[in-house]
Order: C-alpha cells, then structure tokens, then sequence
C-alpha cells in the first residue's frame, strides 16, 4: 500500500505540477496583451476611450448597418476610402473597427492600411510600426511578421508599411488578391482604409477585389460634384458602393436621448 500511496502522491504532484504551469502560461499571454496596449492612441479613437459616448454610438449605428446589410449575409471584406484628403477616412474605419470588435458576437476583425503612400494608422494608434502591407506585397515579409494588436480583443492590424514606388500595380498584384483570400477565412471582418479615390487609382483596385465600399464624406468641405466625381470612378472601377459616412457635423441631441447613453 505503501508504493500505491507514493505513487499517487507523486502523479498528483506532477498533475499539480502541469496546472501551475499552465496557468503561468495563460497568466504571461494575458500580460502580453495588456502591454501591447500602452500606446498612446490618438483621441480621435473614441470607441478605444469611451465604449458609451454619444459619438461612439454613431458608429455602433453604422456597425449595425453594416452587420445587417444582405439579410443577414452583410459584407465581409470592406474598402474605406473618400473623395479626397483630410475627411476622415482613417478616423473612421479605426472607430468603425474597434466597434465591430466590441460586437456582442466577438466578431475577429482585421484592419489593413492600404494607404500604401501616406499611411497613418499605425501612427493614430501610437505604435511604431516600421514594417507591414508593403513588405508583404514585395515578398520581403510574411503576413504573420507584419500583423499586431493593441489592448482592444478580437482586433488585429496591419500597418501600411514603407512607402513604395509602385503602390497601384502592388495593391494590383497576385499577392493583394491571395492575401484578401486568406484573410477571409482567418477573419470574419476585414476593413481597409485606402487614398481617396479621386487623387489616385488604389481605392478603386482594391474596391473591385473586396465585397464593397464606404466613402466617407465631410460635410461643409466636399462639394457636390466631387462626390459624384468619386461615385463615377468607384463604378467605373467595378466597385461596389456601399454608402457614404458623413463626417465632421454638428448637432444638438435632445436631452431625452442622452438619458438612454
């Protein structure tokens, strides 16, 4: 009984022994997490800050749009783009990101800055980025070398990288479309921020390879005919346009709606 007793004594120890282990191991993946989250992230992002606040909310609205568009079989694969500069484009699918993220499904979600000639995502989030989707389309880079995260679950990046000088025929390249392919069965929502459509030809080549467009608009800056110029060179692309984000307004909300937020 005695060598029984010893024995016993001895696989509890080593079971013990693998739990312990175990749960260090889970211990140090969390802390990786929450240490690839000090960054200092632009306060623009205010779905990372304020998960309830009034504006967050506008782009849960649009989030529900999106998720609900198709019956249910919304859009997986979507271009951010606008007409042309400084309206907001990477504000908003940053935001518009990390409110899918924070879905009650746990949706996984992928953002990729294919802004590959002034790409700014990875510096709104605060990281230093050197690397990303220009090193993979040049085959200087595996996309598992290139994607990081912040301290926001289910939400990974893929920053634009270093600028190149052919970023139209790279985003045009095999490798964009086998990649996008991948990303579909790795992701359940992939957003990609691209230039403004009206400046350069990028927006409009990736918008034919994904499964629609949002064009972000700013309102008292973007006149008429620039959108319509915009809409005209997404179709003639083959792209499908989605619907348009306005940005940039301002608007009293009656006091009885902020007793819901």
């Amino acid at each position: 009984m005695g060598k029984i007793t010893d024995a016993l004594k001895k696989a509890t120890e080593v079971r013990l022994e693998r739990l312990d282990k175990i749960g260090r191991i889970k211990e140090r993946e969390q802390m990786v997490i929450k240490k690839i989250g000090n960054s200092n992230v632009d306060p623009r992002i205010v779905t990372y800050f304020d998960p309830k606040a009034v504006i967050t909310e506008q782009y849960k609205i649009l989030r529900t749009n999106l998720l609900s568009m198709n019956k249910g079989k919304s859009p997986r694969i979507i271009v951010v783009t606008s007409s042309v500069h400084s309206e907001g484009k990477t504000v908003t699918t940053l935001n518009l990101a990390m409110a899918i993220a924070q879905s009650a499904q746990k949706l996984k979600v992928l953002l990729i800055d294919a802004d590959l000639r002034r790409g700014r995502m990875a510096k709104y989030l605060g990281v230093n980025q050197k690397i990303g989707l220009t090193e993979v389309l040049k085959g200087e880079a595996d996309v598992a070398d290139v994607m990081f995260n912040i301290d926001v679950e289910n939400l990974t990046f893929i920053a634009s990288g270093t600028v190149p000088e052919n970023p139209a025929e790279l985003l045009d390249s095999e490798i964009m479309k086998n990649l996008l392919t991948t990303m579909r069965t790795k992701f359940d929502y992939v957003l990609i921020d691209t230039p403004p459509i009206v400046s350069v030809t990028d927006s409009g080549i990736v918008g034919s390879q994904v499964d629609g467009v949002l064009l972000v608009i700013q309102a008292g800056r973007t006149q008429r005919g620039i959108v319509k110029r915009a809409t005209e060179l997404l179709n003639q692309a083959h792209s499908k346009l989605l619907g348009h984000v306005l940005t940039n307004i301002e608007y009293h909300l009656p006091e009885y709606i902020y007793r819901y937020l």
